[in-house]
């Protein structure tokens, strides 16, 4: 679904003014995320796409990259592109 990363770098964007996000680019290891903002994250990942985070969900991994974000918003609204 090309609109969840589309809206995930929109929303990455508006912090991240000055770097162009790509899909797979690691925002961690950019610097770009600290504790506060990874809250701001999540919670824009649950209202905007109406989806609960679960603890387990909660892991590096499933936010480090819009592409991560977008698999994890995929799973959880049974949205898995088909292949």
């Amino acid at each position: 679904m090309p609109e969840i990363p589309a809206k995930i770098k929109e929303f990455l964007s508006r912090f991240f003014r000055n770097h162009d996000l790509q899909l797979d680019e690691d925002i961690f290891a950019l610097g770009f995320v600290n504790s506060m903002f990874a809250m701001q994250l999540v919670l824009f990942i649950e209202q905007e796409f109406k989806i609960t985070i679960e603890n387990e969900d909660l892991d590096f991994a499933n936010f480090k990259t819009i592409s991560a974000m977008t698999r994890l918003i995929e799973s959880k609204t049974n949205l898995v592109p088909q292949t």
